[in-house]
């Protein structure tokens, strides 16, 4: 049997720099990438302007993602998801894609201070004005209120990515 590829996924909160990692670690593990927020504009042009939005086409999103994911690590090809990971029910989404097929995984955790979120995503603003609408404060601090770190109980291989504090 061949050895399937390791899925790379994220945790921390809107600004913390998952994207940019998980772009940096496509690299590193020459790994496919695959960005929800790419998928969910080419797929679903102008229609999220809220949080609900975002929730209701990001579940339309996943079924086809995970068979492709799963597709992909079977085949021995690593796969880094710039897909939040931010919740529990979104791990367990995660869970079920590599434990189904016996796949190995990581979870990198992100842990940046609500300050230097801010700051990232004021950036992030000046750099992409197509998410002014999205990347507020307001809907950070709407997105945060759902945000849970991982905990050991969950059972998964965590490297936390301690931030400048």
């Amino acid at each position: 049997m061949m050895k399937s590829g390791v899925l790379i996924f994220f945790c921390g909160k809107m600004g913390a720099g998952k994207s940019t990692r998980s772009r940096e670690l496509s690299r590193e593990r020459n790994a496919v990438l695959l960005s929800e927020d790419e998928w969910l504009a080419a797929i679903y042009p102008d229609r999220i302007k809220t949080l609900n939005d975002y929730i209701t086409y990001s579940e339309l999103l996943k079924p086809q993602i995970k068979k492709l994911v799963q597709s992909i690590l079977s085949t021995g090809t690593n796969v880094v998801m710039d897909f939040p990971a931010n919740t529990v029910s979104q791990r367990a989404w995660f869970k079920s894609i590599f434990s189904e097929i016996q796949a190995a995984h990581e979870l990198i955790y992100i842990d940046q201070s609500d300050e230097t979120c801010l700051k990232q995503i004021a950036k992030r603003r000046m750099e992409q004005p197509q998410r002014a609408a999205t990347d507020t404060e307001e809907m950070f601090e709407v997105v945060t209120r759902h945000f849970v770190a991982p905990a050991p109980e969950e059972g998964f291989n965590t490297i936390v990515v301690a931030a400048e504090r």
